[in-house]
């Protein structure tokens, strides 16, 4: 897939100045888009169901709340890792878990104890042995599985990202704030009413928005910031430092949306996120992933 050849590329060309659809299209990012397979498509995942874990790995738990859910697995030997720009592992599986309770035993969004204790990324290396199905613990009840396909697509920065705002925001704002929000750049209303028509479609035609790399799709605000937050908390100025360098250095791994198939529903039609740091992605160090939540 070529970026400049993308629907949203072409949405950029079309309804915006020469100067901004060539800042646009430079912005644009491939990500993989995960979809229900179809036969004779190849399968590269899955949601739910029974996750192939090592005999030694033992299943993911949160001290005092009980044991996680299994979300999604991602076999990263079908994925087209090349194609992307964050360094996935280029064999080997990814497997998602959370806990999915609610009230007081719910993953707080921005708490990074309950992220660290709710939410689990484990990857299992080509070729590890005594590998095998693994039963949800008793009590637990797994989700219906999905089986998965993919391809690669170009995806958008949302409105608060602060690649967006830094390109096309007005002077003083700043992009690494929360609450900096900056309009597409479009000519006129009714060209505005065309982009936007044209992003909703091809949003609509990729829902639901399961997908590895690319841009976050959010339901209620800049996903990275809130990572950035969950990573770095706080409101000292060393906080706030830390934070404006993890907008560059966190990069999203998966997102899971509610999807009916699978009894995933997060909240109000939410949607779930994990990121991790470039460099602790490459040195393949999951235990460094953190993770938000979104629901409208």
């Amino acid at each position: 897939m070529e970026i400049s050849e993308s629907p949203l590329a072409e949405a950029g060309r079309r309804f915006f100045s020469p100067e901004n659809a060539k800042k646009w299209i430079e912005l644009l990012r491939p990500g993989f888009h995960l979809r229900e397979q179809n036969e004779g498509e190849p399968l590269v995942g899955y949601l739910g169901g029974e996750p192939l874990l090592p005999a030694d790995v033992p299943w993911p738990e949160w001290e005092g709340h009980g044991p996680l859910s299994f979300i999604a697995a991602v076999d990263c030997g079908e994925i087209p890792v090349q194609e992307l720009d964050i360094p996935v592992p280029s064999d080997g599986m990814l497997l998602f878990f959370y806990f999915n309770g609610v009230g007081d035993d719910a993953v707080q969004y921005l708490d990074p104890d309950t992220i660290t204790g709710g939410t689990r990324v484990v990857y299992v290396p080509e070729g590890t042995e005594n590998v095998a199905q693994r039963p949800a613990p008793e009590g637990l009840e797994a989700f219906p599985r999905i089986m998965l396909t993919g391809e690669l697509i170009a995806t958008a920065p949302d409105n608060e990202n602060a690649a967006l705002v830094a390109a096309f925001g007005e002077a003083g704002d700043d992009p690494a704030a929360d609450d900096d929000y900056t309009e597409y750049p479009t000519v006129g209303d009714a060209d505005g009413d065309g982009f936007y028509d044209a992003l909703t479609s091809f949003r609509r035609d990729h829902s639901p928005h399961h997908r590895v790399g690319g841009y976050a799709l959010p339901k209620a605000g800049s996903v990275t910031k809130e990572a950035a937050h969950a990573v770095a908390p706080g409101d000292d100025d060393a906080a706030k430092t830390r934070r404006r360098e993890l907008l560059d250095e966190l990069v999203m791994l998966l997102q899971v949306d509610s999807d009916g198939r699978a009894a995933m529903e997060w909240g109000d039609t939410g949607r779930l996120y994990w990121l991790i740091r470039r460099e602790d992605l490459a040195a393949g160090d999951f235990a460094k992933a953190t993770f938000t939540w979104q629901s409208e």
